[in-house]
């Protein structure tokens, strides 16, 4: 094969062209109310998961990984900033299969726990929730009680499998 392998060549540029995404992506990411930072921010993150896709082991835990960098590259899209694509069109859009339903998942548990503490809250996350410190990050992010936080989530995680 000559030239790079496509999961090879995840490096991101700023271009000049702007590609819109289409409308049920941004619209599905103006549900998940993630933050918008700036462009650096967004690159590392892009290519911080690029990183895991090439050292990702198996069918399921690269088809995850690059769920993740479907996720981060339609993020950056939908925050307004222009970079190229990070994958092929093709491998992108066998990410988006596993994207929606993984991270909607996610944001549902998140909200329905932050919900159950306080009605007020409305939590906004689609962390891993198998990673404790990352549930106490988001419960002291949205001024939630960590043990509490966690608690629920973990209750939640028991009748959610695809989660665990």
């Amino acid at each position: 094969m000559v030239g790079p392998r496509p999961l090879e060549a995840c490096i991101l540029v700023r271009i000049q062209v702007w590609q819109p995404n289409t409308m049920i992506i941004n619209y599905w990411h103006k549900l998940l109310d993630m933050p918008k930072y700036n462009i650096e921010w967004h690159i590392n993150d892009v290519k911080d998961e690029c990183e895991e896709l090439k050292e990702a082991r198996g069918f399921i835990n690269r088809w995850s990984e690059l769920s993740d960098v479907s996720y981060t590259y339609t993020r950056t899209r939908w925050a307004g900033h222009k970079i190229n694509k990070p994958l092929n069109s093709l491998l992108l859009f066998i990410g988006y299969f596993y994207m929606i339903p993984k991270y909607s998942l996610r944001w549902f548990l998140f909200y329905k726990a932050g919900k159950s503490i306080n009605p007020d809250v409305k939590v906004s996350a689609v962390r891993n929730p198998k990673k404790i410190h990352k549930l106490n990050e988001i419960a002291k992010e949205n001024n939630l009680n960590e043990t509490q936080f966690k608690t629920e989530v973990e209750k939640r995680l028991k009748y959610w499998p695809l989660l665990k």
